[in-house]
């Protein structure tokens, strides 16, 4: 899962950023409106954070710039003002969730979680894939009941699967989800993860499609 994090208190951008990062999350930031817009118009995000009040191009004037160039990620927006108004006009900006400063790390992370899980078409938090099952709640996988000890790359890379289990993902599609920053990385580390993979959750469970992608392939009984 790849977040956008545009926030421009530099402590809290990195304590979200971290905490991210801890949780498996590749994250790129950026510091000011008129980065964050550049970003979400240009690069590949499951979802962002955006703090309203913005340096150069405020939240909701990025938000709706996002919308008019037809990017559709889930968008949580971050404000330091409780008043309805602010909320509403986040809202109307094109915003799915939002927390009002203060507020706890832990819970901005589930509400991502349910932001990308949902906009994956999946309502339960927990997703099945053959021998393999998901909880999108607490990030933990399983495989025959047991949790699987992942890294964060292999992590990133069969939440990706999982969310579109079935479904084949384009080899950049994928590489833009799980590098942080350029997605150009050596071509062949995602065959190499994706080997790694295969040998915790069995060789039939990650099919490649030659010149396309991956398909997880939901075989067996979870």
């Amino acid at each position: 899962m790849k977040i956008l994090l545009v926030e421009d208190d530099p402590l809290l951008s990195r304590q979200i950023a971290q905490a991210l990062r801890d949780e498996n999350f590749a994250v790129d930031t950026a510091m000011n409106g008129e980065d964050g817009q550049h970003l979400g118009e240009n690069e590949a995000y499951d979802a962002a954070v955006l703090d309203l009040g913005l340096p150069k191009v405020p939240g909701p004037t990025v938000l709706r710039a996002w919308r008019r160039a037809g990017r559709q990620l889930p968008v949580l927006i971050l404000t330091a003002r409780g008043g309805w108004s602010d909320k509403v006009d986040g809202f109307k900006a094109g915003a799915d969730d939002y927390l009002t400063k203060p507020f706890r790390i832990e819970e901005l992370i589930m509400r991502l979680r349910a932001l990308v899980r949902r906009s994956a078409g999946h309502a339960a938090p927990r997703i099945v894939c053959g021998r393999v099952a998901f909880d999108a709640q607490t990030g933990v996988f399983e495989h025959d009941g047991l949790p699987i000890k992942l890294t964060a790359l292999e992590w990133r890379v069969l939440e990706c699967l999982m969310l579109h289990k079935n479904a084949v993902v384009e080899r950049l599609a994928l590489a833009e989800k799980v590098y942080e920053g350029d997605a150009g990385t050596d071509s062949n580390s995602l065959e190499v993860i994706v080997g790694r993979l295969r040998r915790k959750i069995g060789r039939d469970a990650i099919e490649t499609v030659r010149g396309r992608g991956y398909r997880l392939v939901c075989v067996g009984a979870a």
